[in-house]
């Protein structure tokens, strides 16, 4: 009366060699597409920890060698802090003698500080102070 059919039996007992390869390549490809994802990431992250690494470099340099506005003075310095080799160049900002024309107590002057990493990466950052006018 009643037939028994076996799991094994009909279109419903199992997953078929091409359902199983197709399943295979997704996976295959989503592994792929996640580790170019973390590669990505990894690279980025690298990047970042370098760049910090560079910003605090200049800051450490132009926290200890550009002294006060009272001591500045003209010219060009460098040096090595860390593994990092560092200059600075301080110059009048302006046309040449225009201040020295006049009777003036601070001039502005171009800080230009460069610092260079290890691996040869460069950060080259310009701000302005005021230089007594009595350093020219």
């Amino acid at each position: 009366m009643f037939r028994r059919t076996s799991p094994t039996d009909g279109s419903t007992a199992g997953f078929t060699i091409l359902e199983v390869l197709i399943a295979l390549a997704l996976v295959a490809v989503s592994i792929v597409a996640i580790g170019s994802v973390m590669s990505t990431n990894v690279r980025g992250v690298r990047t970042m920890e370098q760049h910090v690494t560079m910003i605090q470099a200049v800051r450490s340099v132009m926290a200890s060698e550009v002294s006060s506005r009272a001591k500045i003075g003209f010219g060009t310095w460098s040096g090595r802090t860390s593994d990092h080799q560092w200059r600075i160049d301080i110059s009048p900002m302006g046309r040449e003698g225009e201040a020295s024309n006049r009777d003036v107590d601070w001039v502005p002057a171009l800080v230009r500080v460069q610092v260079r990493s290890p691996s040869g990466a460069v950060k080259d950052l310009r701000t302005v102070r005021l230089v007594h006018g009595s350093q020219q």
